[in-house]
């Protein structure tokens, strides 16, 4: 296993519960990337718990949103780690801020191997939950992944969907897929020049007036107190420029229409990005499929806002089919 410098101090966007044990944990995909984790046990659990990964979004640390989400989740009485995919935060993987379909699914799967194999675990009652980009990455890992029994994806987007045909696929035709593969094969050659590698996706220091509202409102989570950590590649510089490439040549959700177990997919009314949702939803099949439509709440209030982010109802999901 690679040897991780993990954090010791709190330092989360959200306090610390005293409900629960928090405690930092390592465990290693097939890929041979060492992940870390945060992890969150009720506290006087004396039983086999049903167990909940949590991850997202996709250029967050487990500090910010996917924390949230697992500290909230055992306050109800569940097993949860919140972790840091490949190449991400405190996890291991080098170059650093790479992203990948396959691995970064992978990350999930090898998420449920250390669950399954912990003496306070049930390995027959383990879910995954996956917030925006990595939402997408929930449903993926859920298709190929029969150990894991119930999946909620908060806010998703399809990584792929989005690199490969732009916002609302406002450039899905070949010539501009063939135009973006051209820019970045030719930043591959820079970068290899230069020794370094070339970032994009991360957020201006300042948003102008006439900025999308969804620019808007990334910037008020990531650049602000309410949900800034420095390692966040969102609040701070973006991922590697040609991460982009894989997810153009490796479409996921490909075979979501063969999920068996259940899924539960959560969007905001006023979210850009809610067609991922939506699109996705049409594909599963089964009546233990469902799409919850939050209303009011935009793509980042499903992030931190309590107000919005229904957590009685992602109890009750998981309470029904991890049981």
């Amino acid at each position: 296993m690679e040897s991780l410098t993990l954090t010791k101090e709190w330092d989360k966007t959200f306090p610390e519960s005293e409900k629960v044990i928090h405690d930092k944990v390592m465990f290693v995909n097939r890929y041979g990337i060492t992940l870390a984790a945060d992890l969150y046990v009720p506290k006087e659990a004396v039983h086999k718990l049903s167990a909940i990964a949590v991850c997202g979004p996709f250029g967050a640390v487990k500090e910010q949103a996917s924390g949230l989400y697992a500290q909230t989740l055992a306050e109800r009485g569940f097993l949860t780690i919140a972790f840091d995919p490949s190449f991400t935060g405190e996890s291991g993987g080098q170059p650093r801020y790479v992203a990948s379909p396959d691995i970064n699914t992978e990350d999930f799967c090898a998420a449920v191997d250390y669950l399954s194999t912990r003496d306070d675990v049930d390995p027959e009652r383990i879910g995954i939950l996956g917030i925006c980009g990595w939402g997408g990455m929930a449903i993926n890992a859920a298709a190929i992944d029969t150990r894991i029994k119930a999946t909620v994806a908060s806010t998703m987007y399809d990584m792929s969907r989005v690199n490969a045909n732009g916002y609302f696929d406002a450039a899905n035709s070949a010539e501009a897929r063939h135009e973006l593969r051209c820019q970045l094969n030719a930043q591959r050659t820079e970068d290899y020049r230069k020794g370094s590698y070339a970032l994009a996706g991360g957020l201006p220091d300042e948003v102008p007036e006439d900025a999308p509202q969804f620019l808007k409102d990334y910037f008020a989570y990531y650049k602000t107190e309410r949900g800034y950590h420095p390692r966040s590649l969102n609040s701070n510089g973006g991922w590697n420029k040609t991460s982009v490439l894989s997810f153009l040549n490796m479409p996921i959700l490909t075979y979501a229409d063969e999920i068996r177990n259940a899924v539960l997919l959560i969007h905001g009314e006023k979210a850009h990005s809610r067609y991922f949702s939506e699109d996705t939803y049409k594909k599963l099949k089964g009546e233990n499929k469902e799409l919850m439509i939050i209303p009011g709440a935009n793509h980042t209030d499903l992030y931190d806002n309590f107000d919005k982010i229904p957590f009685d109802k992602i109890e009750a999901f998981y309470r029904e089919y991890l049981k």
